[in-house]
């Protein structure tokens, strides 16, 4: 039989583990394979298994325990059912960590406690097309990389709230940088990190295209963002 200590070593040595949930029951993203190509990249350079599910039960208890950070990339649409949600709630609520990338916000607009967990509901966006971000602070590992300002091109979510209080905000639209649909106000936050109901969460907005995944000021803003969560 094996000794605590030794489970314990055993446990020690394992990689560092994250799902990355890619289950659409709306808008599907053609941009989600490269997407996933992109995490599982950053995953291999830092010791990381990162698999890959669109199948809802994998959202039980035992499973979800095996992973350091779950991702919802490009999701859309009610994808869990009751149970699932109340497996992925223990998780957080067990110190679990949480990447949305992009259309994570046009997910589960009926579970509040998700809505909590993204940030903010999607609303509309304009067309694809070049905007400039302000960062706001160069102190988190996802943003420590850019300068003052981030341009790029994506599609620009619009959301239906600010997020929290409690959230951090990374990186923010300039309104005056593109044309078509913006939040009102002059705030329009784009990227947010947070501690929420035990676990640690992270948002970004961008990731709508396939291009947007091989930019490398991109991909040093989701390996960043991954970093902060798996800390």
């Amino acid at each position: 039989m094996m000794t605590l200590a030794l489970l314990a070593a055993i446990s020690a040595t394992e990689p560092t583990r994250i799902l990355v949930m890619t289950r659409t029951e709306g808008y599907r993203h053609d941009s989600i394979p490269t997407g996933v190509e992109c995490l599982k990249a950053i995953g291999t350079a830092r010791g990381w298994v990162v698999d890959q599910t669109e199948n809802p039960a994998d959202f039980n208890t035992a499973n979800l325990a095996r992973y350091r950070v779950v991702v919802f990339l490009s999701t859309t649409g009610d994808i869990l059912d009751r149970p699932e949600e109340q497996a992925f709630e223990g998780y957080i609520q067990n110190g679990g960590r949480f990447l949305g990338i992009h259309a994570a916000a046009d997910t589960e607009y009926d579970w509040p406690w998700f809505g909590q967990l993204v940030g903010a509901y999607f609303m509309s966006h304009p067309h694809i097309q070049e905007a400039c971000m302000h960062v706001h602070t160069h102190d988190h590992p996802a943003t420590a990389h850019l300068g003052e300002t981030w341009i790029a091109t994506d599609e620009w979510y619009c959301y239906k709230s600010q997020p929290p209080a409690r959230a951090q905000v990374l990186l923010s639209l300039d309104h005056s940088s593109y044309t078509g649909w913006k939040m009102p106000g002059d705030s329009h936050p784009i990227a947010w990190s947070q501690r929420f109901d035990g676990g640690k969460a992270f948002y970004t907005g961008r990731g709508h295209t396939k291009e947007s995944y091989s930019e490398p000021d991109m991909r040093k803003h989701l390996a960043g963002a991954l970093t902060w969560l798996v800390q």
